[in-house]
């Protein structure tokens, strides 16, 4: 998309643009959710794993598997939508964070675009990391939950509601490791200096803790420092590599 002159656009173009990459990514979810919806079956014994191995069930026929239930006509083919779409949501991470830089991008220049590549090749491990410990602690995240329901009573669990929940989980954990990443990319493009990054660094450790007390899904204080203490430490160590590049920056200015 061409921009006009000045590097500037005016605010409809920017919505039309912020549609394209929208439509963009959309697309690209819904068709690597086919992925999922053909793959349906060994997915979704993964994801219920942490509450009962559904692949043994279904050998054995047993009828009820765990706590895990599926509610109504339509709840089986709901069930499914669902798992495909996790998969491409999670699957296509990689496209969709570009269309997101590639929103921002045009109103860099050139040597700008040129240092933004970074973000394009640390924002999908970064994502894949936190996803996949995300899904490790839904065993330990489980456990703990259900580990409130009385001795007396049973818990019941609706499978859409328990699928809610790895949902959340796993997005939380992705989306959270991408803290670095955008620290370092805004400090390559010049919009924040590793100075302003690291000065305020009380508040940005009481930010992270109250981020993730707030939305892990469980209160527990185990998973909470599972996605605390990476944070920090990915915090800290984005502010050192920005004030390397600041230095960089300040040497090349200054040679001249």
């Amino acid at each position: 998309m061409s921009t006009p002159i000045g590097g500037r656009m005016p605010l409809l173009e920017h919505l039309r643009e912020f549609r394209r990459r929208l439509i963009f990514a959309c697309v690209a979810i819904l068709a690597v959710s086919f992925v999922g919806w053909f793959y349906y079956n060994p997915i979704i014994s993964a994801l219920a794993k942490p509450v009962c191995d559904l692949s043994l069930a279904q050998q054995q026929g047993t009828s009820h598997c765990g706590a895990l239930y599926i509610n109504g006509i339509l709840g089986p083919l709901n069930l499914q939508i669902k798992v495909a779409l996790l998969v491409g949501v999670i699957i296509s991470a990689p496209f969709w964070l570009f269309q997101m830089w590639a929103f921002i991008a045009p109103g860099l220049h050139r040597k700008e675009k040129r240092n933004s590549i970074f973000f394009l090749l640390s924002a999908t491990p970064f994502f894949a990391a936190g996803a996949y410990l995300g899904y490790l602690i839904l065993p330990v995240a489980v456990k703990v939950l259900i580990g409130f329901t009385p001795s007396s009573l049973s818990n019941l669990v609706r499978f859409d509601d328990y699928l809610d929940f790895v949902l959340r989980v796993i997005l939380l954990f992705g989306l959270a490791f991408e803290l670095p990443v955008f620290l370092v990319a805004l400090n390559l493009v010049g919009f924040i200096s590793g100075r302003a990054i690291l000065k305020p660094w009380r508040m940005w450790i009481f930010g992270i803790v109250l981020f993730t007390a707030a939305f892990t899904p469980t209160g527990d204080p185990l998973t909470m420092c599972l996605l605390a203490l990476p944070l920090c430490s990915f915090y800290l160590m984005a502010g050192c590599i920005a004030l390397l590049v600041d230095r960089k920056r300040l040497k090349k200015t200054l040679t001249a």
